[in-house]
């Protein structure tokens, strides 16, 4: 996968401009909702564990991004409610701050939209994301009408996506598609497989022995000890 690193915006590198400490911790307020919280860790938790094997990228949720020296966070901003960073190390973070990591901004963002938040999601946090951030994929997704929206940055403007046959929008930077399944926002291979999560893997799991199990028990009736089997 090909990821992108962009250039901190001239008013980061500012020479005069004491950067405060790289230890930041967070300061994001609760999720929306417990819809919102569950939706979040879904997305957290199924991309971790498809990328289990990989090292280079760094994926979270509300986690505050501190993307200006001059003054940490606009009043107005909160951090994404899920974000993925990728070319980084992928180890636990207090927080994101551009200015300790080589400039860069997360490549792929979600917002998990509600009532009280969207007209900002859709609008100056769309504009951050878009001019400042230069995220180059910017998606959106309400829990309740089941909307999802997804942007691509091309030549620095964000145009909207093209859903395919299912509904499902494609992912350049995850190389995944995102798509509703079953009132979610979840994960697609480019096959149109669903990225299982935690619980969904040990289901099929036990599925499985489930299936060992029988195929054990018919092999016995047949007078076949399944034990001698290679």
């Amino acid at each position: 996968m090909t990821s992108l690193a962009f250039s901190m915006p001239a008013e980061i590198v500012d020479p005069d401009v004491v950067a405060p400490p790289a230890d930041l911790d967070s300061n994001e307020p609760p999720m929306e909702s417990y819809v919102h919280l569950i939706q979040m860790l879904l997305l957290l938790e199924s991309l971790e564990l498809f990328w289990k094997e990989r090292t280079d990228f760094f994926a979270a949720g509300n986690l505050t991004i501190y993307f200006s020296p001059r003054q940490l966070k606009s009043e107005h901003f909160r951090g994404p409610d899920f974000f993925v960073v990728l070319g980084t190390e992928r180890r636990p973070r207090k927080s994101w701050v551009v200015w300790e990591e080589d400039g860069r901004y997360p490549n792929v963002i979600v917002e998990v939209l509600s009532d009280s938040t969207e007209s900002i999601d859709r609008g100056l946090k769309k504009q951050t994301y878009q001019d400042v951030f230069r995220t180059p994929d910017y998606f959106w997704f309400h829990p309740e009408t089941l909307e999802l929206s997804g942007f691509h940055l091309v030549d620095g403007q964000y145009e909207p996506l093209s859903p395919d046959a299912a509904g499902r929008l494609w992912s350049a930077q995850l190389e995944l598609f995102l798509g509703v399944e079953q009132g979610q926002l979840r994960f697609f291979t480019r096959e149109g497989e669903l990225v299982p999560a935690g619980k969904e893997l040990a289901e099929r799991a036990k599925s499985a022995e489930q299936r060992a199990a029988r195929l054990a028990e018919k092999l016995r009736e047949l007078g076949v000890d399944p034990d001698t089997l290679k």
